[in-house]
């Protein structure tokens, strides 16, 4: 695995103790790779409560990645050629293609269709 790119489902299955989150992220930082959150993804499971303190300890280890003028740009050709794509679906995905990562993501079939044939996306 080039580097790990997690999504909304995999932020809150991590927040839940998800085992399969878990063993995800273990892998990745035992490999010495520090995942990447898209910051759109925090967005949408950030609440500003005390239920954020598992996600909070996790992005101390993460590259928190922003969505710039150029991603949202790619992002909008991406999901116009992939039909039913949302559109932070998208942005993430364009980010993770960039770098090569992986994707863990409670919805791969949809994460599979914006990333594209030869790349690992991981179910939790």
């Amino acid at each position: 695995m080039a580097g790990l790119t997690l999504d909304a489902g995999a932020l809150i299955a991590y927040e839940r103790g998800d085992p399969r989150a878990r063993e995800i992220l273990a892998l990745a930082f035992s490999r010495g790779a520090a995942p990447t959150v898209p910051a759109i993804a925090l967005a949408e499971v950030w609440r500003g409560d005390a239920k954020d303190a598992r996600v909070a300890r996790l992005l101390k280890a993460c590259a928190i990645e922003p969505v710039d003028q150029s991603v949202a740009r790619a992002a909008g050709r991406l999901r116009r050629k992939t039909p039913g794509a949302g559109t932070v679906d998208a942005c993430i995905a364009v980010g993770a293609r960039q770098r090569g990562d992986a994707v863990a993501t409670s919805d791969p079939d949809d994460m599979r269709r914006l990333l594209g044939p030869g790349r690992t996306v991981l179910h939790v």
